[in-house]
């Protein structure tokens, strides 16, 4: 019996790759993941070519709405790009090594940098709602339970059994984003901090929320981390966004709630600048691709 990490896992990797390298002429180097409510990068790309998750062999569905479920191969700023227009959560009920099969699957497909965007709650007392963070590092609190995307047997193909993670947010790319916000004049909402992941899908308790900001988390969510654990087990740079779409709820007296529509609607009003700043250092990738 084969467990979902061991390398049969990735023969599915492998199936899927090959269907899409057959079914596309774009070979990315870039590949883009968006948050909720912040798939209007996909919008941007050039010449699109566009795969729905249900028509892709082995990939899982989006069940959650402000995710379109679309994968979208193109060119963005000249760069063979491939954005994923929705992603998969453990909330959903997945098994977190088919939430992170896109990972293996760009990997194989020739990707080199991963540049994610989420939604999150505002831990840090400091930021605003419609504030935009760059992760410089994460807490993985599913991963101190046991609950990993590299758990099984190790796939020796893609990378070693014990990947560092404490250079998991590349710092060339978290300094690019801070020139290029400067240039777009950005600075002023631009933040950069510890983004905790949680399992969800129910909204953080008050007790939850300080808990996780004395410990040093800045901004929670429910995604991003899983990816960039695996696409960094693979060598790929990872660089990721939040924006700041509500503020965490801190004290008892307080009357306000944490809802999903609010998320998605901080998410229109500042997803052009979002894009904008993804499409910016996109453009700008050349210069250090290799660094």
């Amino acid at each position: 019996e084969h467990t979902l990490n061991s390398p049969s896992c990735c023969n599915e990797c492998k199936t899927t790759a090959d269907w899409l390298l057959s079914n596309t002429q774009v070979r990315p180097t870039v590949g883009i993941v968006c948050g909720s409510g912040l798939g209007g990068l996909a919008e941007m790309i050039k010449d699109p070519q566009i795969f729905k998750y249900s028509d892709i062999p082995n990939f899982p569905r989006s069940t959650v709405h402000g995710h379109a479920g679309r994968l979208v191969f193109g060119t963005l700023k000249g760069k063979p790009c491939v954005c994923m227009q929705g992603r998969f959560h453990l909330y959903e009920g997945y098994p977190i090594q088919k939430i992170t099969l896109p990972m293996r699957v760009f990997k194989l497909m020739g990707v080199e940098t991963m540049i994610m965007t989420n939604a999150a709650g505002g831990l840090n007392q400091d930021y605003k709602v419609g504030d935009i963070m760059i992760i410089k590092d994460h807490i993985n609190m599913p991963g101190f339970s046991g609950v990993n995307p590299l758990s099984g047997p190790n796939d020796d193909r893609f990378g070693l059994r014990f990947p560092c993670m404490s250079d998991a947010y590349d710092r060339k790319l978290r300094k690019l984003a801070h020139d290029v916000a400067a240039e777009l004049g950005y600075s002023d909402f631009l933040r950069e901090g510890v983004y905790c992941v949680l399992g969800g899908p129910s909204f953080e308790t008050i007790a939850e929320c300080r808990m996780l900001h004395r410990i040093g988390a800045d901004a929670v969510g429910m995604s991003t981390v899983h990816e960039v654990i695996v696409a960094r087990h693979a060598g790929m740079r990872c660089f990721a966004l939040s924006l700041i779409s509500n503020r965490a709820v801190m004290d008892y007296d307080s009357e306000e709630k944490a809802n999903h529509e609010e998320v998605l609607e901080t998410g229109k009003l500042r997803a052009e600048q979002m894009e904008k700043l993804v499409s910016t250092i996109v453009a700008q990738l050349e210069h250090n691709a290799h660094n």
